[in-house]
């Protein structure tokens, strides 16, 4: 069998949250329409806790649309179900996949790999997370926190205006807050970033549980759109930290471009 995303897909089983069984990722998806498969870095990584935000923002939607929505992340099951548990995200959806293997075989981006001398394995993953924080190794990573910061008008409003948000250190914040730095229909200044610092709190507050194991914290993801046979209609690999898509103003504008209504 060819060596395509899509067979390895088809040949790869990991286990499932929901049920903790191992069975195929694609298991369930023969009907769909289309087929998304997003293969995530750690599940306590800024990635991957925001991109099953947009997800779930359109799932209802993505279901209409007869879109079959897999996600493959580092950890293991209690990362699982936690994450699933914070970010709504379905756990028959996810799968777990401890070592990055499916990462490897996708050949997507590990993320830098310094090695100094004494460091352990985990010290070493830190210093080279830390560094790829500061855009080293990882290009468009603080032009997209700056985004977070001052706003995007090209980007959708985020939080409704009668939402509560609670986001520690800071104290709930209402949607509406967000409009006396202009206005509302956009991503207001400061409001992405409420965001991320709640995923951020979150994460730092059950760490053990997120990340397991610190040996992967660099590695980094991709994602899949399929059609029904199976043909490859859409993929970006990520490059960096806060890079999960190329547009990360409308980071599933890929699907609407596929032919989607979202």
């Amino acid at each position: 069998m060819e060596n395509t995303p899509h067979s390895i897909f088809q040949q790869t089983a990991r286990q499932r949250v929901s049920d903790g069984e191992i069975v195929p990722i694609l298991s369930g998806c023969e009907s769909s329409l289309r087929l998304l498969v997003i293969v995530c870095p750690q599940l306590g990584d800024f990635d991957s806790l925001e991109y099953a935000w947009w997800l779930q923002r359109e799932r209802q939607q993505l279901e209409a649309e007869g879109v079959a929505v897999r996600m493959v992340g580092i950890g293991n099951r209690d990362s699982g179900r936690k994450f699933c548990e914070f970010t709504k995200f379905p756990a028959e959806w996810l799968f777990i996949d401890p070592e990055a293997k499916l990462h490897t075989q996708l050949d997507l981006y590990a993320g830098l790999s310094l090695k100094l001398p004494g460091f352990s394995t985990a010290q070493n993953a830190w210093l080279n997370l830390m560094l790829m924080c500061a855009g080293i190794g990882s290009p468009g990573t603080l032009s997209e926190v700056f985004r977070g910061y001052k706003g995007d008008r090209s980007a959708p409003q985020l939080i409704a205006d009668t939402e509560i948000v609670k986001a520690k250190p800071l104290p709930p914040i209402e949607g509406s807050f967000f409009n006396v730095a202009g206005g509302s229909g956009f991503q207001r200044p400061f409001e992405l970033a409420t965001l991320r610092l709640r995923n951020m709190a979150e994460v730092l507050g059950n760490w053990l549980t997120y990340v397991p194991d610190p040996t992967y914290l660099t590695q980094r993801g991709g994602t899949f759109l399929f059609d029904t046979h199976g043909a490859l209609l859409y993929t970006h690999r990520d490059r960096g930290i806060l890079g999960f898509a190329a547009n990360m103003s409308q980071p599933l504008d890929f699907l609407r471009k596929s032919g989607l209504r979202l």
